[in-house]
């Protein structure tokens, strides 16, 4: 991990790295060892993958309803991913955790992230690292959810999202999970 004391003065931790990279196990690690910390459940427009429940991974919703949020303003940000599907997190919830005083951890993409900057610029942004480009094209092909044609999409944003590290304020290399999800709790003190 580097730069180990990111600024304490913040409660909204965001989360994000390249696709493949393991946010998401990262964050189940985070939920599973750490439940004093609010996890906000992202909206999308994709189709479940196998194992993921609605309200729990992510808010499953028609591209209609991911319409009416925006025009809404519900949502704090949002963006096409891969081209294809969009996400976005809930505006309301993250305000009311951070308002009651609460830890707040988004987990989402370099898209996202820079949203939320313009819009929550004292949070504290963490980049997910893999360990090395190999160990990243890994673990995408070794998840086996998407086609080839998919994987090089998502390899070709991952090569642009590593190149965004420095945007962050701090990295955390994910070569152990538990051990990246106590490096994400301890940027809180």
């Amino acid at each position: 991990m580097s730069s180990p004391t990111a600024p304490e003065r913040q409660r909204l931790l965001v989360l994000a790295g390249p696709t493949a990279v393991g946010k998401g196990t990262v964050v189940a690690e985070v939920r599973r060892h750490h439940p004093q910390v609010w996890v906000s459940v992202s909206v999308t427009t994709r189709p479940p993958r196998p194992g993921e429940r609605h309200a729990e991974h992510y808010l499953f919703v028609t591209g209609a309803e991911f319409d009416r949020m925006i025009a809404a303003d519900e949502l704090l940000e949002w963006a096409v991913v891969h081209g294809t599907h969009r996400y976005g997190t809930p505006r309301r919830p993250v305000e009311r955790v951070l308002a009651d005083g609460g830890r707040a951890l988004l987990e989402i993409d370099l898209q996202g992230a820079r949203q939320v900057r313009t819009a929550m610029p004292d949070a504290c942004f963490v980049f997910l690292a893999p360990p090395s480009w190999e160990e990243l094209v890994r673990r995408l092909v070794g998840r086996g959810t998407e086609s080839a044609e998919e994987r090089e999409r998502r390899l070709a944003t991952a090569r642009a999202e590593m190149a965004a590290e420095a945007e962050f304020d701090v990295t955390i290399v994910n070569a152990e999970v538990r051990q990246a999800a106590d490096d994400l709790v301890a940027l809180w003190g």
